[in-house]
């Protein structure tokens, strides 16, 4: 799934049961949530202005956990510490934005920051950077400058554009495999999930308590897999279908952004008075491929051409937040023949790749890794024309972003099933209408994880939709982390909540800052 960084949703609640209290989960002894040993871990302040309390440290584990003895790797580890007694203290909470190849360290100020605090009081909140990421060592970065603008046009509409394409895919994977060599076989789902277990021996801990987003779904998941009596609560929001990583996953994320594009044309034609853009969502759709098909032929500005721009609103299909931003620019360009809010727009939501970080390499290598993907182009470019037929807002932009798997220099490894018999209850949140990870995820998790609960936003079509300002996901979330309760339904969805509304036009400032959406959507990985 696709990766870079931005969450969100709705209020009222439709309970789909009644809370019921899990033995298992919220009646574990406090002995089991005690820490085994002293820990070895050393934390130093690394407080930010939003956080605070927020402490530091770093953790040695193998390369090859199957060689305990061999060259090691550093993770890099962040804390907000519990403040409560040591009766109530519940234990480590580990989290994850995602990705795969998003930071971890601050999320774990934002989680704590956000929760109401005699819940987070209750725990030691833990952020890490999986390894390659960030502030991890070694730090991925395989090609600096792979986004930089102008790229070729993603629409191969001819044989230069596509080979041009590939070439920039090829140049990818190979760079990797020069610089990494020695790292690639190690940089996968499961080998992060014998660093989080290497993690929880390291703060000395019985049992975690987890909380993923996006990617961080699967990486949960997949830890639960192989040590579930070593998990005592576990949350995932924005839920990755296991049974399609990755290839077959990115291709239904294609579907759904163009669904999630479609909605915004929908808000864009609601508010004629204020874009002057017209009244019909058809019409508007038609105006944002004719201003492609003009950047296409002419970059605004040198730096925002066809590609450019799509990587400018597919934010928006994670987070409606950003509508207003990227409708004024939209209005703009049209209306005006003014490409300086693009451009800034351009800046601010999609240039995330360009400036040399290493989210990128990190993403292309778990996922290209992780699982099969075509080796024959001819494969890649069938399915691809195929889904941008019904679906071209991003389905050749995705393509390529995922390219340098059909090139990669590692033999791919096979998926573990997640199927799960051996857990406590497990709540799960997931959005109708979320683009990144699209609904039938969180339903196949749910029948995965026997036991497991799912709360279901309706309607709502963002991504990462806890702690976004919905006070009904909120509630159900507390309430699991403080007791270990959860929702209980009689069909396959638990408990229901509705979507906050859509941002207004007149203050699109308000729309990017209030609530917790645009903050988390600064902290989540994505494009999974």
């Amino acid at each position: 799934m696709r990766k870079r960084t931005v969450a969100l949703c709705g209020v009222a609640a439709v309970l789909g049961g009644l809370l019921s209290a899990v033995p298992s989960a919220a009646g574990t002894p406090a002995a089991d949530r005690a820490p085994t040993a002293r820990t070895t871990l050393k934390w130093k302040g690394c407080a930010t202005e939003n956080y605070p309390t927020l402490q530091c440290t770093s953790l040695k584990v193998p390369l090859d956990h199957a060689k305990p003895g061999g060259k090691k790797i550093t993770l890099a580890l962040s804390r907000v510490p519990h403040t409560s007694s040591a009766k109530a203290y519940q234990g480590p909470l580990l989290v994850n934005p995602g990705g795969p190849g998003g930071s971890g360290l601050t999320l774990a100020g934002f989680v704590a920051g956000s929760l109401p605090k005699k819940v987070a009081g209750t725990y030691d909140v833990i952020g890490f950077d999986p390894r390659g990421v960030g502030k991890s060592e070694p730090a991925l970065n395989c090609r600096p400058g792979h986004f930089a603008p102008v790229r070729p046009d993603t629409v191969p509409s001819s044989h230069s554009i596509e080979q041009a394409n590939l070439k920039r895919a090829k140049a990818f994977a190979d760079a990797c495999g020069k610089k990494y060599g020695s790292l690639l076989r190690y940089i996968d789902t499961v080998s992060a999930v014998r660093d989080m277990d290497a993690i929880r021996q390291g703060l000395g801990a019985k049992k975690i308590n987890y909380f993923g987003y996006s990617y961080g779904t699967y990486l949960g998941a997949v830890y639960a897999k192989f040590y579930p009596e070593r998990v005592r609560r576990a949350v995932l929001d924005s839920i990755v279908d296991p049974t399609g990583v990755w290839y077959r996953d990115n291709i239904d994320q294609d579907y759904a952004f163009d669904a999630r594009h479609k909605a915004f044309s929908a808000w864009v034609a609601k508010h004629d008075a204020t874009y002057k853009l017209g009244k019909d969502p058809a019409k508007i759709e038609a105006k944002w491929y004719a201003m492609r098909a003009a950047l296409a032929k002419k970059p605004a500005g040198n730096k925002v051409g066809a590609s450019e721009l799509e990587d400018t609103f597919i934010p928006g299909g994670y987070y409606n937040g950003y509508w207003p931003y990227l409708a004024e620019a939209f209005a703009a360009f049209v209306n005006d023949k003014d490409d300086a809010p693009l451009i800034e727009a351009y800046e601010n939501f999609a240039a995330v790749d360009a400036d040399g970080d290493n989210g990128y390499s990190v993403y292309a290598a778990v996922q290209c890794r992780d699982a099969w993907w075509p080796r024959d182009w001819g494969q890649w470019r069938h399915d691809m024309w195929k889904a941008h037929d019904k679906a071209p807002f991003m389905a050749w932009n995705n393509a390529w972003y995922n390219a340098p798997c059909a090139f990669w220099p590692t033999k791919p490894l096979s998926p573990p099933d997640v199927s799960n018999s051996k857990l406590p209850p497990v709540l799960l949140f997931q959005a109708t209408d979320d683009a990144a990870t699209p609904y039938e995820g969180g339903l196949v998790v749910h029948r995965k994880l026997h036991g497991s609960s799912l709360v279901v936003e309706q309607g709502g079509g963002n991504h990462g939709i806890t702690l976004s300002g919905n006070a009904c996901l909120d509630k159900y979330l507390a309430d699991y982390l403080a007791s270990g309760k959860v929702p209980r339904g009689s069909g396959e969805v638990d408990a229901t909540c509705e979507r906050l509304p859509d941002p207004e036009p007149e203050a699109p400032a308000a729309a990017s800052s209030s609530g917790g959406g645009a903050t988390l959507h600064g902290l989540l990985g994505y494009r999974s």
